[in-house]
């Protein structure tokens, strides 16, 4: 079922600052929203090739193509857990499904209670960015963002949001939850971008 595991571009070992991780905490700001799968549904809109926005439904969403990652979590808090099994829909298969518009940039990841989190296109688009719904063949917790949470290896676990319900392209850079709240725009464990005052010029909107 779904396709190999990659591993492509990942630095081994951990970053600098951070501490390996026997378990998985739950970490999260506010309550944990309950599932109503009747109402559940993803969207894909802004800046989009088309100009129209695309939807799913929660079964719809699941019946997507299953691919797995192998790959790190990296939590701002200075844990990281190493070679986590991540199943569920790439985001590349999502691009091909409902591509952006030739001059989108980035993106914006919404979540329940208004969440967001804002990545480059580049990031998003990379191979080992998945919307998890698995974690090691496990369907995920709620407290660990079932239905869907995203994951994106190369950037810290913030980046990833829990309870994930849509995708906003955009044309440019724009601050998501915690990022208009101090944390630095791209987030790069590798060269510990934790606060925005860490920023260089040209990494982040003014705030």
């Amino acid at each position: 079922m779904g396709q190999p595991h990659s591993r492509e571009g990942e630095r081994s070992g951990l970053p600098p600052g951070q501490r390996l991780q026997r378990g998985w905490p739950v970490t999260h700001y506010g309550p944990v929203p309950r599932f109503k799968p009747e109402r559940w549904e993803f969207r894909v809109f802004g800046a989009t090739a088309s100009g129209d926005k695309h939807c799913w439904t929660h079964a719809e969403f699941t019946a997507l193509p299953y691919a797995t990652v192998v790959a790190d979590l990296h939590c701002v808090a200075k844990f990281s857990m190493l070679g986590v099994e991540w199943g569920g829909v790439s985001a590349r298969d999502l691009l091909d499904l409902a591509p952006p518009a030739p001059e989108a940039t980035h993106v914006m990841v919404w979540a329940e209670y208004g969440y967001s989190a804002n990545l480059r296109l580049e990031d998003f688009r990379s191979s080992r960015t998945v919307f998890a719904t698995h974690r090691d063949g496990e369907l995920l917790t709620a407290e660990h963002g079932f239905p869907l949470r995203l994951v994106v290896p190369q950037l810290y676990a913030w980046k990833g949001p829990k309870w994930v319900r849509g995708v906003e392209y955009m044309t440019a850079d724009r601050r998501g939850f915690w990022e208009e709240r101090g944390y630095h725009n791209l987030g790069d464990p590798w060269r510990e971008q934790r606060y925005s005052y860490q920023e260089e010029p040209g990494e982040g909107p003014e705030l």
